[in-house]
């Protein structure tokens, strides 16, 4: 008969294995990696950047508002001056140190009944330059004239220009100091 040969086992971690617990793997150590900390660090600063550079700029938010609106109300007189026959013109008023309550531009030769606002909408009223004028001339004639007025609010500047025949429109890059 012949003699049981010896049987030969080799040591593995697969489920089962008794031989397994020998060759367990140390316990991991309480805490993070450097690597795992700088990438955590590593996205927030990435969000903060994205956050940073989503966040609106006020003085250009406010002079993006307070244009939009003089061309409104630049096209709305236009219409009034051509319909009435009247010559309409808008000035910008300069009253350094008048208090909130004060006009800051008026439009002149409109009707009373029309009320036309002579506030700017914020707390600071942006710089106004008409330039080669003194006043913009709204009207009563369908064609008035190239016109252009500079609004500026702290480092922002827009142009409002038209050529006489179209209507106003806002020009950001013709406004850059």
């Amino acid at each position: 008969m012949a003699s049981p040969a010896a049987k030969a086992t080799t040591p593995t971690l697969a489920p089962g294995n008794k031989l397994g617990h020998t060759l367990t793997r140390p316990q991991a150590s309480a805490g993070f990696t450097l690597i795992e900390l700088l990438v955590v660090v590593a996205l927030i600063a990435i969000a903060t950047a994205v956050a940073s550079l989503a966040l609106p700029n006020q003085a250009a938010t406010q002079l993006e508002r307070e244009s939009a609106r003089l061309v409104a109300l630049f096209e709305g007189a236009r219409a009034e001056a051509r319909a009435s026959g009247l010559a309409v013109r808008w000035a910008p008023l300069s009253m350094p140190g008048g208090s909130a309550a004060d006009a800051q531009f008026r439009f002149e030769g409109l009707p009373e009944r029309l009320a036309m606002p002579t506030r700017w909408l914020g707390d600071i009223a942006p710089a106004v330059e008409i330039v080669g004028a003194r006043a913009v001339l709204l009207g009563p004639e369908p064609m008035i004239g190239a016109q252009r007025i500079v609004l500026r609010l702290a480092d922002q500047a827009l142009t409002l220009t038209t050529d006489g025949l179209g209507p106003f429109i806002i020009n950001r890059e013709a406004a850059q100091p």
